[in-house]
């Protein structure tokens, strides 16, 4: 079974579980709605293989276009996002975008969050601190920043570090398609902690 079939069934699970499990909030009906969230580099159609298995088994999926201009931003689109659902929503996260759901995830649909290799800071961490107890990482051993902050991955960076489990086709694809984020949301700190 592939990871993303693994990732899908867990993130039906929790759906149809969410009236039956302590949740964020009591959904009075079944939660039909999955919001995904991309992190940082990415885009929404980084989900499009798990946005496939979802909806063929029912769901309302959304993904979530990030901007990656700062954890305000990103946390704003979510939000615009979870206000077009109609009834309870599991709202995912992957990576960078734990951050963005843990701030968003206070509102009333949000029946249930899912994290996916993703961070889950506390209220007034700086995001970019959760991993400096951690050996660093291959993925940012050589990152390109811009002049005007915004920070992206060579392709060889892509294939080898950040999209090693795809094929080198598809790897290079993200590296095409990637969207560079600011170096400033590291420094943000939550003001709302859902989980």
């Amino acid at each position: 079974m592939s990871t993303i079939t693994k990732l899908s069934m867990t993130i039906a699970a929790l759906a149809l579980s969410a009236g039956t499990v302590p949740t964020l909030a009591q959904p009075t009906e079944p939660v039909r709605n999955i919001v995904l969230v991309h992190g940082a580099f990415a885009d929404g159609s980084s989900w499009a293989k798990v946005i496939a298995i979802l909806q063929a088994k029912g769901y309302n999926v959304t993904a979530v276009q990030n901007p990656l201009t700062s954890l305000a931003d990103d946390v704003a689109a979510t939000n615009r996002a979870l206000a077009l659902q109609k009834g309870p929503v599991i709202l995912v996260g992957h990576s960078w975008a734990g951050a963005v759901i843990t701030e968003a995830g206070v509102d009333p649909k949000v029946a249930g969050l899912v994290y996916v290799a993703a961070f889950a800071p506390d209220a007034d961490e700086v995001i970019g601190d959760l991993g400096k107890n951690y050996p660093p990482q291959p993925t940012f051993a050589a990152p390109i920043v811009d002049p005007q902050g915004f920070m992206s991955l060579s392709i060889e960076t892509m294939v080898k570090h950040f999209a090693w489990d795809l094929s080198p086709a598809e790897a290079r694809v993200v590296a095409a398609t990637q969207t560079p984020i600011a170096t400033s949301a590291f420094g943000a700190k939550l003001s709302n902690v859902a989980w």
